[in-house]
């Protein structure tokens, strides 16, 4: 897997933005949305109870695309990923996130280093034999009473499946649904564990926002979330 998005390190928005041209929006308002999810998963979470500063981590970052839009939201971000050169482009744009190559199975932190690990359209990219694995290892960077989420596409939304097959570096890709994220989160000792679909509608004004929190516990938007306590 290394290999494969180290060739596509320069180039890596260009082929999101092909692949999902048919919709006639920009990448970054999935960035946008994504963003936005997350900083209100740390309030919702309760992460910054007694006014501590979140530290989160970023597992699978690629070239950070999601972390500009991630200014502010926490004490301190980290990233990690299989791919260097991706990892050498990331730290280029974005200088106040710390980044860290991820050569081995297990990820280069400690235990319980992290108040907020999450995944954002990686596991889909990772054998399925492996899910567990990766879960489990989410589950050790993180402390207790923290938090990991994972962000996936959504396998029933059919233009999310027409991107997918139109992505270069998704072709063997695993789709995996919200069922099953919470699934793997119980097997690996998690609770709490929550589930929303989100990016149904194509806008980002109030309104639409709210109708998509309405319709969330159904399998529409293109994308979840599936968040869990430790």
């Amino acid at each position: 897997m290394a290999e494969l998005f180290d060739s596509y390190k320069s180039d890596y928005g260009d082929l999101v933005e092909g692949s999902i041209r048919f919709s006639g929006l920009k990448h970054d308002f999935f960035l946008i949305a994504k963003a936005d999810l997350l900083r209100r998963l740390v309030v919702e979470r309760k992460l910054r109870q007694g006014g501590a500063g979140v530290r989160a981590l970023d597992v699978g970052c690629g070239v950070g695309s999601l972390h500009p839009y991630l200014e502010g939201a926490f004490e301190s971000l980290d990233g990690c990923d299989v791919s260097e050169e991706s990892i050498l482009r990331a730290g280029q744009d974005n200088p106040g996130v710390t980044y860290t190559t991820c050569t081995t199975p297990s990820l280069p932190y400690g235990d319980g280093a992290f108040d907020l690990a999450f995944a954002s359209c990686v596991i889909h990219h990772v054998p399925p034999a492996s899910w567990l694995d990766f879960f489990r290892e989410m589950r050790r960077v993180v402390r207790p009473g923290g938090v990991a989420c994972i962000i996936e596409h959504n396998p029933y939304n059919v233009l999310t499946r027409l991107a997918v097959f139109r992505c270069p570096f998704d072709q063997d890709a695993v789709l995996l649904n919200a069922a099953k994220a919470r699934s793997l989160f119980q097997k690996t000792g998690f609770k709490d564990i929550r589930s929303e679909h989100f990016l149904l509608l194509p806008s980002a004004r109030p309104f639409a926002r709210r109708l998509e929190r309405l319709l969330a516990p159904l399998p529409l938007g293109a994308q979840y979330a599936c968040s869990a306590h430790l």
